[in-house]
């Protein structure tokens, strides 16, 4: 007499026989892959939940690189600007360090030469002649009577009279006649007195910085330039 066969035998080999092609397949791995199958079932559900956000991210994130990507073209359209501008001035600087030699006028007209004249007379200790010319310069610009008087003032003690802190380098008979203009200050009072000193800076100064080596080394690069822009041209 045959012993008999536990149940859950006889169930599994009722499902064996259910399958096709007789793959033998135990009811028991069926029942593993439908339970591994649920949760990526349920994540693919939940996932089918996501893709609005999802998509307003992505949308936002490509914005974010598209800033990204445009401001190093704003970058080089600027530089190549500023390059252009720099250029267009370095030429302009180079006519004008050329010009400085034609005259002093034109050395006192160029705000580049005043600082380059300025400079040399340093060197010399100097300076105030020039300080003192651009002082009157600005003395004249004045409007007000009440600023006018107090200007002249300031001025004359700085730079006109005897042992003044940085005394010019005038004559007696110029002083004296500054010092009287003082009593009716116009613009006009200090007329003599920066003459008189504007050609002490052309006879003597201005020579100077010409030959001096600080010029030289500036024509020099300014014909380099100009030279080199003209055979690109």
């Amino acid at each position: 007499m045959r012993p008999k066969k536990p149940f859950w035998q006889k169930g599994e080999k009722k499902r064996q026989s259910l399958l096709p092609g007789g793959l033998g397949v135990s009811a028991r791995a069926e029942d593993h892959a439908a339970g591994a199958a649920r949760p990526a079932l349920s994540m693919c559900r939940g996932w089918a939940a996501l893709p609005g956000a999802c998509l307003e991210r992505a949308k936002h994130f490509k914005t974010r690189l598209g800033i990204l990507f445009h401001k190093p073209e704003q970058g080089h359209k600027m530089g190549s600007s500023s390059k252009l501008q720099l250029g267009a001035r370095r030429r302009d600087s180079s006519r004008e360090v050329l010009e400085w030699r034609e005259s002093f006028d034109q050395l006192l007209k160029s705000k580049s030469g005043v600082t380059a004249f300025h400079t040399f007379l340093k060197t010399e200790f100097s300076e105030e002649n020039l300080d003192f010319w651009l002082a009157c310069e600005d003395f004249k610009k004045t409007r007000s009577k009440t600023k006018l008087a107090s200007k002249a003032n300031r001025i004359f003690e700085e730079f006109v009279q005897s042992e003044a802190p940085r005394e010019v380098n005038i004559d007696h008979e110029t002083r004296e006649i500054t010092r009287k203009n003082l009593s009716g200050a116009t613009s006009a009072c200090f007329n003599e007195a920066q003459a008189k000193t504007r050609t002490l800076m052309e006879k003597d100064s201005y020579p100077r910085f010409l030959k001096s080596a600080s010029y030289q080394d500036m024509t020099k690069q300014a014909t380099s330039h100009c030279l080199s822009k003209r055979s690109h041209t």
